[in-house]
């Protein structure tokens, strides 16, 4: 049998973002209408690409 790797996700729910970065849904909100987190549709589901979420990560931690 083959053991299948773990597929990182391109996208996730506003929820699951804003758990993997620790901060609240309201916070995550600003950040996407602020152009700091890319957004995608899909249907009426609205969807943060977890690559903006590393480089939203990355972007802070070299202000510090």
């Amino acid at each position: 049998m083959s053991v299948q790797q773990p597929v990182e996700p391109i996208c996730v729910k506003v929820n699951d973002a804003a758990r993997m970065i620790g901060i609240g849904r309201t916070k995550l909100y600003e950040l996407i209408s602020s152009g700091e987190l890319e957004t995608i549709k899909i249907g009426k589901a609205t969807r943060i690409t977890t690559a903006s979420l590393h480089k939203l990560v990355e972007r802070r931690r070299a202000l510090n």
